[in-house]
């Protein structure tokens, strides 16, 4: 069960909570885009043997999604609060648009 101070339980708990938070189509667009880019960035810096393409990875993922959030959705991004369920509530809301399961 969720409540302000405890937090929530378990990431299955936490992922509508997530959702709530991105019900503007155009923040869940951009979101998907960060996303994309940290993961070409990623996979840049594995093939070239580059570091430094791995300091893109937070800019552009967070970049675009406070972007999303603060001029969008008008709510306070849940990585403040919840980081690591956030970030994983990116990917797996990333897969969802990806696969058709979450309107892009």
């Amino acid at each position: 069960m969720h409540t302000e101070q405890s937090g929530f339980e378990s990431f299955r708990e936490f992922y509508p909570f997530y959702l709530d938070e991105h019900a503007n189509r155009t923040s869940r667009r951009l979101h998907f885009i960060g996303t994309a880019l940290g993961l070409v960035a990623i996979v840049v810096a594995l093939v070239t043997l580059n570091l430094w393409w791995l300091l893109l990875v937070p800019l552009l993922g967070y970049g675009f999604a406070w972007t999303g959030h603060f001029f969008f959705e008008k709510n306070r991004p849940a990585t403040f609060r919840y980081p690591f369920y956030s970030l994983a509530g990116d990917y797996v809301m990333f897969w969802q648009m990806l696969t058709g399961r979450i309107r892009f």
